[in-house]
């Protein structure tokens, strides 16, 4: 098949899938070396792959085969794996299924069910795989001790909440959050107030969007003064990419949007 990278790579997945007959490449990215829903002898697969290489993305794959039975049934189902020795393939082979991702725009029909899958991961808990995993993306942009310990907590996060990542199945069975890529454990309003920065982005107030992660029992128990530190972080980050990739456009909406939500917060811009 010309759309799957080589025939090694066809080879180390024949067990698991026996002939191919279809690759179709999904339209968004998945910040993976190969990705791909798979049609085969032996069923239907998304697969999803990383070169062996030692760093990041490496360790992130490694992460998401890690977590995948403790977040079920709220992710497909991880059902084989390939991991070659270095400069290998790293291969994960995922229950198929049919989804789209969720509109995040004010008014639509899918904010609840975007509410009620961050309730269902408040609920899965923290494994023991994952409690080394601590969440440290927002440090280098905290100004105390006191505010770093306000991003500490024991709540299993996914981080990377957005409409691509909450899905609903096509006929409107199942839903899902995918794409488990680099889960951590920290304070468990990081995900409902990731979701406030993607529903201000996606064109809500930040008192609309501020409403909607009300509705999230990780988002009602919090600290406001975390959630103040968190926003102040999160914009300096954010801001801090966009300047970093000027050429794409989204990551400077995602800065407007969280300053957007600091202003409304009323945290003042000396803090900033």
């Amino acid at each position: 098949m010309d759309d799957l990278p080589d025939g090694h790579f066809r080879h180390l997945i024949f067990p698991y899938t026996g002939k191919v007959t279809h690759v179709r490449v999904p339209k968004r990215g998945f910040g993976s070396d190969f990705a791909a829903v798979i049609d085969s002898e032996k069923g239907r697969f998304f697969v999803k792959s990383m070169f062996n290489h030692p760093g990041g993305r490496k360790d992130s794959i490694l992460r998401e085969q890690a977590i995948n039975p403790y977040v079920q049934p709220l992710s497909p189902a991880l059902l084989w794996t390939v991991d070659e020795d270095d400069a290998g393939w790293i291969i994960l082979g995922f229950e198929a299924i049919e989804e789209r991702g969720l509109n995040f725009e004010p008014g639509s029909p899918d904010l609840p069910l975007a509410v009620d899958l961050l309730n269902r991961a408040a609920n899965l808990g923290l494994p023991d795989v994952a409690r080394d995993w601590t969440e440290e993306r927002w440090d280098a942009y905290v100004s105390s001790a006191d505010e770093l310990a306000l991003l500490r907590g024991d709540a299993l996060l996914h981080t990377d909440i957005n409409p691509s990542n909450l899905t609903a199945g096509v006929g409107g069975v199942g839903s899902w959050i995918i794409d488990w890529s680099w889960p951590t454990r920290g304070p468990g309003f990081i995900d409902p107030a990731c979701l406030v920065v993607q529903l201000i982005s996606a064109g809500h107030s930040p008192e609309s969007a501020e409403s909607w992660a009300a509705k999230c029992t990780a988002w009602a128990n919090a600290d406001p003064k975390a959630i103040d530190v968190f926003a102040v972080a999160t914009t300096r980050m954010n801001r801090a990419i966009a300047e970093r990739y000027p050429d794409e456009a989204w990551r400077g909406a995602m800065a407007e949007a969280a300053q957007a939500w600091v202003d409304h917060r009323g945290i003042a811009q000396a803090e900033l």
